[in-house]
């Protein structure tokens, strides 16, 4: 049995479709239990329980051969964030080291080697620390940049002829698309579990600075589309104009600032697997153009 939390999201939603696809048998995580309806309907069991609940989470995992796992989204006006972080940290941890499933691969982060100073990265690795102490077989999938994330700017890049981001100008910026994302971590579920912990690096075909993103926006819109590297203070006052909280404003900068630095970059010894999606397909079919 295949346990797979984060359904209602872009990447857990293909692992479980991937496995299903493939025949294995699935067990997915959901908060709301006609959430899980459309899943049951597919042959899938339902788990209802949420990522900071301990012992229901505990119950999801029981007997599974491998769980895919994630640290869920911040929320955009949070003001709390290092508590409730922890919070889920522990929850998460506490489930596994209860219910201790064959493999865990969880959902990981270019970055997350560092303790500190990488923006809402810095949550991600005291759950890589909590897994290996805990002892169960575990992949962290470390991921990069959401292509997904470019959609909150693609429209308003389009409609003004400038793309706007607090990233530098010069710097090539790893991407990968959430459906080779999920069909990664599906694969490694299948592989089965290594010995200890392992990292697996995952970017998508190519790199690309923010005039190559601009230009790639262009070619979608059929105009050409500038880019400007926005600085840190514009990037708060932006976010913070959007309704985030001041501290998810600093910790969004603070990502930029660590990609812009060079903190954020793959560990060197270890490979860096490519996925098969292109930014400019994933747009385009974001965009439905």
């Amino acid at each position: 049995m295949y346990v797979i939390a984060g359904v209602s999201g872009n990447t857990g939603s293909v692992v479980a479709d991937t496995l299903l696809a493939a025949g294995q048998p699935v067990r997915v995580i959901v908060r709301d239990a006609a959430k899980g309806a459309p899943w049951a309907a597919r042959g899938a069991e339902v788990a209802v329980a949420s990522l900071d609940d301990r012992a229901a989470l505990a119950r999801a995992l029981a007997g599974a051969r491998g769980a895919y796992l994630l640290l869920p989204p911040n929320g955009f006006g949070e003001t709390d964030l290092a508590a409730g972080r922890k919070q889920l940290a522990a929850a998460l941890l506490g489930a596994v080291a209860d219910a201790r499933p064959g493999h865990v691969v969880l959902l990981s982060s270019i970055g997350a080697n560092h303790a500190s100073g990488t923006g809402p990265i810095q949550y991600v690795h005291p759950l890589e620390q909590g897994l290996r102490e805990i002892g169960v077989p575990s992949t962290f999938l470390r991921a990069s940049f959401f292509m997904e994330n470019w959609l909150a700017n693609a429209q308003g890049a389009i409609d003004a002829g400038t793309l706007y981001y607090g990233m530098r100008s010069d710097a090539k910026l790893p991407q990968v698309a959430t459906p080779d994302i999920g069909r990664t971590a599906a694969r490694l579920l299948l592989e089965g579990a290594p010995r200890g912990a392992r990292v697996v690096q995952l970017a998508g075909p190519a790199d690309l600075t923010l005039p190559e993103v601009a230009g790639v926006l262009g070619a979608i819109a059929g105009k050409p589309i500038a880019a400007v590297t926005v600085p840190r203070e514009a990037t708060i006052g932006a976010l913070t104009g959007m309704g985030a909280s001041s501290q998810v404003a600093e910790m969004y900068a603070d990502l930029m600032d660590a990609f812009n630095s060079g903190r954020l970059a793959w560990e060197a010894d270890l490979a860096v697997e490519r996925g098969t999606v292109t930014l400019e397909q994933r747009l385009r079919e974001l965009l439905r153009r």
